[in-house]
Order: structure tokens, then sequence, then C-alpha cells
């Protein structure tokens, strides 16, 4: 069973969460709005939304629910939500570690997982900002599923959809080394020689995998060096 409730207008579906939680006995509660004020991405980041244009989407997902390590519990979720638009779009979705949304060498989608203790009962927070209708970005490397692919896509079934698909995988999580296996399969830039920014240098290097710690392996000139996030930025 899930619940998924709508907000008009909110500052952060990651911060509003906690209220609807207290609504049903659900495992899987979501709460979703198209006109977020204040959104957050990785590590202190801002995540700025164009209203009526774009998805701001929370799933409270009780940590009972999942038998694996959160890192391999967030990869799996990059891996779900990357399936669900490329099945959506017809095209490629690969993801750049470790869990924004790539479409066509654009970001269209970044997530953000917390993990909260919420009425005594412990939750991942996985927070969802996916671009769908918006035409014009600030960033050079953003973009949308319209400007990707030129399709319009309905606001409210396009949630909806992503809900019932992502509860359903949530539901059925697979063992460790197929969760590895997917994730690494769509990593973006995955064996490609690519430019990476380490502290102020630059190298270039080639991504080899992710592990199951959550950091990147990446083939560097001295080497085969691990990294975790914000260790180490790809530029593309």
């Amino acid at each position: 069973m899930s619940e998924l409730f709508y907000l008009k207008e909110c500052s952060s579906t990651n911060d509003e969460i906690p209220k609807f939680l207290l609504y049903g006995g659900s495992d899987f509660v979501s709460l979703y709005t198209f006109n977020q004020t204040k959104g957050r991405g990785q590590y202190g980041n801002s995540w700025a939304s164009a209203p009526e244009q774009n998805l701001a989407y929370t799933l409270a997902v009780n940590t009972l629910n999942s038998n694996v390590p959160d890192s391999l519990f967030n990869y799996y979720t990059a891996s779900s939500i990357r399936e669900f638009l490329a099945n959506l779009t017809g095209n490629p979705v690969k993801i750049k570690w470790p869990n924004d949304i790539i479409l066509k060498n654009k970001k269209i989608a970044g997530i953000l997982i917390e993990k909260k203790k919420i009425h005594n009962q412990n939750y991942f927070i996985i927070g969802a900002g996916i671009n769908i209708l918006q035409e014009k970005f600030e960033i050079p490397n953003a973009g949308s599923l319209l400007t990707q692919v030129g399709k319009h896509f309905d606001l409210k079934t396009f949630t909806t959809q992503l809900h019932d698909f992502l509860t359903e995988k949530l539901n059925h999580i697979p063992s460790e080394r197929e969760i590895m296996d997917e994730f690494n399969a769509n990593l973006f830039r995955k064996d490609e020689i690519s430019v990476f920014e380490i502290g102020k240098e630059r190298q270039n290097g080639i991504i080899r995998s992710a592990d199951e710690k959550g950091e990147i392996r990446i083939e560097l000139e001295d080497g085969l060096k691990s990294f975790y996030h914000k260790e180490i930025k790809l530029l593309y």
C-alpha cells in the first residue's frame, strides 16, 4: 500500500514529508508539488525549479523494507528512476555518479536521499527533482524531457506513473550483486576518457566502476584510485 499527497506550493518536499507520515500507516508515503521554492540537492546544493514546469517529488520509505546497505539502497533508487525515464522516453538514460540522471548529455534529474527518524520510525527520504517542461536553463549542462526528446508530458500523469513504478520497484529489492551490476551498466561516461577536477587540478581519467561502499573507481595517469562524492568532479 502507498499514499500520494499533493501541495500546490511548498519550500521543499523533503522538509514537508514528515507532516504527511501522520496520516496513515503505509510504508510508502509520497508528496509532490510543481512549485517548490527552496529545493535542496546533495551536500547543501540548491535545486532551482521553474514553477508548473517540473516535478519535486519525495517518497518516504520505511527502512524495514530494505535489506541492503544504505549505499546500495541509494544506487538502486537511482537505477529505478533511470529505468522509468528510459522506458518513458525510449532513449538511453545514464546515471552520473552518484545520483544525477543524464539524458543526451544533459542533467534532467537530481536525487537527494536522507535517512531520518520520524515518529519513532526510521525512513529513507527520497527526494527527486525532475525537469519535465522547462525550456531555458541558467546552467549549461541542464535540460528537461522537453528539450532532450521534444515531448510534452502531463505533469500529474507523469507523477502518478513515477510513483507507481518506484514503489513497485522498492517493494522488490533484488540482490546486492544485481544492484551493483545494474548501476554500473548504466554509469555515465564509464570506460570513456573524461576530464576530472581534483582539488584545483584537472586530470584525464576513465571511470571504471562504482563500488559497494559508495565510492567511484577512476583510472588516472598514476593508477586506479577511489573517491567519495565531492572529492572529484566530472567535467562534461
